[in-house]
């Protein structure tokens, strides 16, 4: 899968748009649209820009499968869902679908 290709499927797992991912990752509306309109490879800066609007780092966005590297807030998310219980993961787990439901998550 290619750089262009990646992000795409970034957006859409998110329902972002480009001016969505241009707001998130403080690059120009037209940076991204060329990304893809001009079939425009992005440069080490614009893609570290982009990771950064998904809140992933490199290595995961060039990742096959699992991630292989936590952002530090993925980290801290992660260390605490690790010490919660079942029943408050099952809970955690519906109201973070109900946020992203209703568009809260954006």
């Amino acid at each position: 899968m290619d750089a262009r290709e990646k992000i795409r499927n970034l957006m859409e797992q998110r329902g972002w748009t480009e001016y969505r991912l241009a707001q998130a990752s403080g690059l120009s509306q037209s940076t991204i649209s060329n990304i893809f309109n001009r079939n425009t490879l992005p440069s080490l800066a614009t893609l570290e820009s982009i990771c950064a609007g998904f809140g992933i780092t490199l290595a995961q966005f060039f990742a096959e499968g699992r991630l292989v590297e936590l952002t530090e807030e993925q980290q801290r998310m992660f260390d605490m869902w690790s010490s919660l219980s079942k029943k408050q993961k099952d809970a955690l787990a519906i109201l973070i679908a109900a946020m992203k439901d209703s568009g809260q998550g954006n």
